[in-house]
């Protein structure tokens, strides 16, 4: 991946093409290349509970590698955690790399994805591994429960070291 986390570095034509595609947008509109390459690199990535690798990922495992890696900021590891470190926004009003949470089996705030643009998420599905899906795909969105955006004071930003 080229730049520093937190960088914003331009895409690759290809993979501006995709996903530009696959999230119905204009090709202009995919500018963070460390977002969609490191995507790319976790697409089809199976599902592993405690996961933090390409052997296997879990929901709020990928989502702070994600962050981590992508933006230099370090949010908790634990999606019950990682709840705590969001300012609340409206479905409407959010952006890429906010965090959007569910709760599946009657728990709260059981799984995490991460917000990219027009309605879509990237999470690691139990089922599926990484995918990115529609924020209201029905078999999802009736779980959705809260989203935001990360809070700079409570995460530990580490841009440019």
């Amino acid at each position: 991946m080229k730049g520093q986390p937190g960088e914003i570095v331009k895409p690759r034509t290809e993979m501006a093409d995709r996903y530009s595609e696959v999230m119905g947008v204009n090709k202009s509109d995919i500018q963070n290349g460390r977002l969609y390459s490191f995507i790319d690199q976790w697409l089809g990535t199976p599902y592993r509970f405690g996961g933090l690798d390409k052997d296997g990922v879990d929901c709020s495992g990928f989502t702070f590698l994600l962050e981590q890696q992508v933006y230099g900021i370090t949010i908790p590891r634990m999606t019950s955690k990682q709840i705590t470190v969001i300012k609340r926004k409206y479905e409407e009003d959010l952006k890429e790399g906010d965090l959007v949470f569910f709760d599946f089996d009657g728990k709260q705030f059981s799984h995490v994805g991460v917000y990219l643009q027009n309605g879509y998420v990237v999470h690691a599905s139990s089922r599926r591994g990484v995918i990115i899906i529609r924020l209201r795909d029905p078999s999802m969105y009736k779980y959705f429960s809260r989203a935001g955006s990360i809070m700079m004071d409570s995460a530990d930003v580490s841009v440019g070291k």
